[in-house]
């Protein structure tokens, strides 16, 4: 059945497990020596570890679905997290923050430059003196980027407690012209082939594209990885992990 996959937090959630994001996020955290902020938190898979390790830390997301679960989750841990339903395009909570995240890919749901240029501004409203902006997205492969719109392609296979094992295929529709990816997730269980169709559409933002972005909003690179374990970025790794600063 094609769904929304973000109307489905228990699904994103066996899907896309949380690992090296927690220790790094966290480490930016206790760096940063003051309140968090994550837009585009989702179910509070990173909030959550952040909040247990007693800093103080607020979620922003747009889906429903995805806050009720993040909810639910906090108060059975017995922490205390600020959720917020809102637009990381344009939100507004009257204070600042030592750090502000955004992770796993989440800033490419924004398809413009206007969008991109909106939420870093509105993050550098909320970032306290002294404050970091950091982000993990992917380095875009010409490769993948250039595989014909209806060809299915081996993704991935998670072993999950609800699910069983799932089996992952993609297909990519790139349009050059904008960026975008149109793509579909095939999701299958041992059971059900295709037991989910999820459209997912996402931007690619291309590594020297990226401190222009920055620039036009006023920040600054400090540094950029290749992986969440801060190897040194080059044209093959795999992700860009970006810690920023405000421009003097």
């Amino acid at each position: 059945m094609t769904s929304d996959l973000y109307g489905q937090p228990e699904l994103y959630d066996a899907l896309f497990q949380v690992r090296a994001h927690v220790p790094y996020y966290m480490g930016l955290g206790r760096r940063a020596a003051g309140e968090v902020l994550e837009l585009a938190c989702g179910t509070g898979q990173l909030t959550l570890p952040i909040a247990a390790a007693g800093m103080p830390v607020t979620g922003i997301d747009i889906s429903e679905p995805m806050l009720t679960v993040a909810r639910k989750r906090g108060a059975a841990a017995g922490v205390s997290i600020e959720y917020r339903l809102g637009d990381m395009r344009k939100f507004d909570l009257d204070r600042q923050f030592a750090l502000i995240f955004i992770a796993r890919n989440s800033l490419l749901h924004l398809h413009s430059i206007e969008d991109i240029l909106s939420t870093f501004a509105a993050v550098r409203r909320h970032l306290a003196p002294g404050g970091l902006f950091a982000f993990d997205i992917f380095n875009p492969s010409v490769q993948i980027l250039a595989r014909p719109p209806a060809q299915r392609s081996p993704m991935m296979q998670v072993e999950t407690d609800l699910f069983g094992k799932l089996s992952v295929e993609g297909t990519n529709d790139y349009d050059c012209a904008t960026q975008v990816s149109r793509d579909i997730l095939y999701v299958s269980t041992q059971e059900k082939p295709d037991a989910w169709v999820l459209p997912l559409t996402l931007r690619s933002i291309f590594p020297q594209e990226l401190p222009l972005l920055l620039q036009a909003a006023g920040f600054h690179l400090k540094s950029r990885a290749g992986d969440l374990h801060e190897a040194p970025f080059s044209s093959t790794s795999r992700l860009q992990v970006c810690i920023c600063a405000p421009s003097t």
